[in-house]
């Protein structure tokens, strides 16, 4: 079924923002920007250094001539591993000015993923920042190059990139069907899967975004992830469609980036669920004062949002805080908006625009639309992905409320069969993060030789907290209404649940190979 768009903000802004979505590439949107609001401040860092939007788009055009001067032309493929800069931003919207085929990989990735991305691609130049948080990015380049039958040509750019005079480039792209971004979902034991995406595909992606979240142009955004995640171009076009700045955080901490939030009195920031999680514990250590003074809005997605941290962080950080459905096949599927009830945004993912159709099949969730990727680089995961129709298979598990509004139940493979019977992690998973002494929770499904699999809490306590037991546990459930056949049989306590490094979703397989 076709669900039902979110009500579109009203107000100049968003009339412009609709205005500049017809834009069919990531290029002419800056471009049109610029052309709007040539002096506004388009991105921030934490040394104050700021670029406008006419600024930007004059510093791409001339890192896009220095590129094409070192060889890059249309469809070169080049792949870049860089933090979250200024310079980054600046590089994909060069590429994107010439129509080259990029490929972003993100930071964390090491010498398997990374030669797996250049292989796969073929890439032709590969971007590296040197020496970034003590890893040495040039040296892994070498290595990876030499095991690839044809080597890139590694760029390293530190603080400086390519920079020519933009008279001899050819004109920009024109059309925006043509695969020219390949992301790369999270891979632990497997490879990771390039997944193809357009420029069309991510601007409709980010529209949804924005136009859901209906920020405003006195709004400071934040990209405190890596901007290589297919949520940084997802972002960027939202400050291009709203016409409003965002800080950029090379490195999340907490307390170090609360400075930079302050000074630049961030008003929309997030990034997931363990975002949140990491501003109400610092708040928490000066209860009565806000964390965040100018913060009006928390956002974002990647995992599971319990009920019971909505209400905490509503209450306690003193903003608004809405939660949407994404992954790297298609950046943004539902979000949810300010003006949804506390129930809705406490309970759904919100609601997908009209553009995206959502079909519900055997309990998984399903996907056809604008925003949805064009497939994988391998094409017999792309014919495994899609169904007859074309939708593409989610491996999501939930269901659309009468309101149009998605709940996620889990995914199929968190669903625990235990003597015959299906038990969702994800529904343990909220009724724990209720506990006192309980910061996070994961269940899984361990072998059992004679249940098939049994239940398995994994919890991470606050520091300081007395360890729990599993009768303590099972006893909380019940008492919470969870049904015997749902309990867990198997609690393990650890200090830090494995996390990945986008945006610190949960590795379940780690845990399942480190347990079972």
């Amino acid at each position: 079924m076709a669900a039902t768009g979110p009500v579109r903000p009203p107000g100049r802004s968003a009339a412009t923002a609709y205005r500049l979505g017809r834009a069919v590439t990531v290029w002419e949107l800056a471009v049109r920007r610029a052309e709007l609001t040539p002096a506004a401040p388009a991105l921030l860092d934490e040394a104050d250094r700021r670029v406008s939007f006419s600024g930007l788009v004059t510093r791409a055009e001339r890192v896009a001539a220095g590129l094409h001067a070192l060889g890059v032309r249309p469809a070169t493929t080049v792949a870049w591993q860089l933090p979250t800069r200024i310079g980054s931003v600046v590089l994909s919207l060069a590429l994107a000015r010439l129509g080259a085929v990029q490929t972003p990989v993100i930071p964390g990735y090491r010498d398997r993923e990374v030669a797996h991305a250049l292989g796969a691609t073929d890439a032709r130049f590969l971007v590296t920042p040197g020496v970034w948080q003590g890893h040495d990015y040039a040296a892994m380049a070498e290595r990876t190059a030499r095991t690839l039958p044809r080597p890139p040509v590694t760029l390293t750019v530190g603080d400086g990139l390519p920079d020519a005079d933009p008279a001899p480039l050819p004109p920009p792209p024109a059309e925006g069907d043509a695969v020219r971004w390949i992301y790369w979902t999270s891979g632990t034991s497997a490879a990771p899967k390039g997944v193809l995406h357009t420029d069309r595909s991510l601007i409709a992606g980010g529209s949804c975004l924005a136009h859901a979240l209906a920020p405003r142009p006195d709004d400071v955004g934040s990209i405190a992830f890596p901007y290589a995640h297919v949520g940084g171009v997802d972002y960027l076009v939202m400050l291009l469609l709203y016409g409003f700045p965002a800080l950029l955080v090379e490195r999340f901490t907490l307390p170090g980036v609360l400075d930079a939030y302050r000074r630049h009195r961030v008003t929309i920031a997030g990034g997931s669920t363990a975002f949140y999680a990491l501003f109400l514990a610092e708040q928490r250590k000066q209860p009565g004062r806000r964390l965040l003074p100018a913060l009006r809005l928390l956002c974002g997605g990647g995992a599971a949002l319990p009920p019971e941290l909505y209400y905490e962080v509503t209450r306690e950080l003193g903003c608004a805080l809405t939660h949407g459905y994404g992954m790297t096949e298609a950046p943004m599927i539902t979000m949810g908006s300010p003006t949804d009830s506390d129930e809705n945004l406490a309970t759904t993912e919100g609601r997908p625009p009209s553009a995206m159709e959502i079909r519900v099949v055997d309990g998984e969730i399903r996907l056809r639309g604008e925003a949805v990727c064009a497939g994988y680089l391998d094409p017999r995961q792309t014919a495994e992905a899609f169904d007859a129709d074309g939708f593409l298979r989610t491996g999501d598990l939930g269901y659309l409320t009468p309101t149009g509004h998605l709940v996620l139940t889990g995914r199929r493979k968190d669903v625990i069969i235990r003597k015959g019977e299906n038990i969702s992690a994800r529904e343990i998973e909220e009724l724990l993060y209720a506990h006192p002494a309980i910061h996070d929770a994961a269940v899984i499904g361990l072998p059992d030789p004679e249940r098939g699999e049994r239940v398995c809490a994994v919890l991470e306590q606050p520091p300081g907290a007395p360890a729990l037991t599993l009768t303590e546990v099972t006893g909380f459930l019940r008492a919470a209404g969870l049904a015997r056949h749902k309990l867990p049989e198997q609690l393990e306590i650890t200090d830090a649940l494995p996390r990945n490094a986008t945006l610190g979703k949960v590795l379940k397989g780690e845990l399942r190979q480190r347990y079972g």
